[in-house]
């Protein structure tokens, strides 16, 4: 399934999310806009870079709009998921969404201070493949430059950061519990970064997506219990201090057997081309 927020919408716009964002594979939608599954309170002091994505006019004012995480790579660049940019999610073209913001610099997405600013462009991956998960990423220009040390270095390939049994942090502000438990607090959860070998071994093809090592990686808690749930998607996987990943999709939220995926960061620089 995809880690979005399926917003509290009315009319043919709450279909269309709730079909979209259904957990592929399963009988009943069962997404929320809460946080991170075995995880703590996290401070934006401390991770500037993480940020939310944000369209009042799609997805209301309870949660100041906010429907995906995102982070931010350099002033005005902010990385995110494809898929949280799809007409099934925001109702229609990305374009037409008149109020896109990033909510930077606060963690209660209706607290005071921060800054939410304008996306002045978006770029979604057109090698974004819907049916395999692979190439989920976009690029976001904002109107306004964040300080640089609100941004975070991206891991390259051949990063040591990439390793197998590495230790990692994921961030955002998705479901605490897999079953739709609202918050509205930044929060993270550590995870270690899997084999290849074994995410495979999770997702050799089939309705939850097919793992591919050249495009993804994946990470969880051998006994579960610790992963990035919905409202997460697009959301930063950080190990030695670099960004390894953006929060993709998976089958349901910290399972032992089923590890979230992740998009890989070395491949999107690459997709990019330029654009960051």
């Amino acid at each position: 399934m995809s880690r979005t927020v399926v917003p509290a919408l009315t009319g043919a716009l709450a279909l269309a999310a709730a079909a979209a964002l259904m957990p592929l594979g399963s009988p009943a939608a069962a997404a929320a806009d809460t946080i991170i599954i075995g995880g703590q309170p996290a401070a934006v002091a401390e991770s500037p870079w993480v940020v939310a994505l944000s369209s009042r006019d799609r997805f209301g004012g309870t949660r100041a709009g906010q429907f995906c995480g995102a982070v931010a790579v350099a002033p005005t660049k902010v990385l995110t998921a494809a898929h949280c940019l799809s007409g099934a999610v925001l109702g229609g073209d990305v374009g037409q969404v008149r109020d896109l913001r990033v909510i930077a610099g606060r963690d209660q997405l209706r607290g005071s201070g921060g800054q939410e600013i304008p996306v002045r462009d978006a770029w979604v991956n057109p090698e974004y493949d819907r049916g395999t998960n692979a190439g989920d990423f976009a690029v976001l220009t904002l109107a306004t430059a964040l300080p640089e040390s609100s941004v975070i270095a991206m891991a390259r390939e051949g990063d040591v950061a990439y390793a197998a049994g590495t230790d990692a942090v994921v961030y955002g502000w998705g479901d605490t519990t897999g079953s739709g438990t609202y918050a509205s607090a930044l929060r993270s959860t550590r995870v270690r970064l899997l084999p290849d070998s074994e995410c495979a071994r999770a997702y050799p093809g089939g309705q939850e997506g097919t793992y591919d090592a050249s495009a993804m990686l994946c990470a969880g808690d051998p006994g579960g219990g610790h992963d990035a749930c919905q409202g997460d998607s697009g959301g930063p996987l950080v190990a030695r201090g670099r960004l390894v990943g953006l929060v993709s999709w998976g089958s349901g939220c910290g399972r032992a057997d089923s590890p979230g995926v992740y998009t890989r960061i070395s491949a999107a620089i690459g997709w990019a081309a330029g654009r960051i």
